[in-house]
């Protein structure tokens, strides 16, 4: 099978290209990456060659141009099924799908306040936590509760136990509470751990480290 190519944005900033590229590295299936720089002026121009939609993450696969994070992320799925990015039994997956779906669409206070940034050295965002903030990592955690409780099992730290396409989507949100130092609870901090230390994020963070662009939108400091 002819290996996908996964257009990302900056690894330090970008995080809807996160998503399917832990999907992708956790499942061990090989891929191409090329990166196209934000804040760039050719940028738009760049990106709209190769999807109409202007955004990344794009995934190139068999003369296929899918956009999109969880799109992505259903795609690599059902072309490798054999390596069980959803939870194999219907009612876990039924679940890690509708928590996927929450996470790709709201959050925009969590989002808005605290930016993705991987440089930025863990400490509070400026102002602290604001209700709008506190409301969304109260969700969150929430959420990370029922999923483990309900189906975490023994099979892994994960949401479900094994890692999972659900996990992947929320990778991100994972870097926004340790960068801005979010008081969480125990079992929130034991599964955040879980994800920072995997190999395919501590790749994405090591990459983004070697970059030296600097997006003015999303350093809040």
């Amino acid at each position: 099978m002819t290996k996908p190519t996964l257009i990302v944005g900056n690894k330090n900033y970008s995080s809807w290209s996160l998503r399917p590229y832990m999907a992708l590295s956790m499942a061990g299936i090989p891929f191409a990456e090329e990166l196209i720089r934000f804040g760039e002026p050719q940028f738009s121009k760049q990106v709209r060659k190769i999807s109409k939609a202007g955004q990344v993450p794009i995934l190139l696969h068999n003369d296929l141009v899918i956009n999109d994070s969880l799109a992505i992320v259903e795609y690599t799925a059902e072309t490798w099924p054999a390596k069980g990015l959803w939870p194999k039994y219907i009612p876990a997956r039924a679940k890690a799908r509708s928590v996927s779906a929450e996470m790709h669409a709201g959050f925009r206070g969590l989002r808005n306040a605290c930016p993705m940034n991987l440089r930025r050295p863990a400490k509070l965002p400026p102002g602290g936590i604001t209700d709008a903030v506190a409301k969304d990592v109260a969700r969150i955690e929430e959420l990370f509760a029922e999923c483990r409780e309900e189906f975490g099992g023994d099979d892994g730290p994960f949401l479900f136990g094994r890692f999972c396409a659900a996990d992947a989507m929320f990778t991100p949100v994972v870097s926004r509470l340790e960068t801005f130092a979010v008081p969480v609870k125990p079992n929130t901090r034991a599964y955040m751990n879980a994800i920072l230390t995997t190999k395919a994020f501590l790749q994405w963070k090591e990459d983004s480290a070697k970059e030296t662009w600097i997006v003015s939108d999303d350093e809040v400091d």
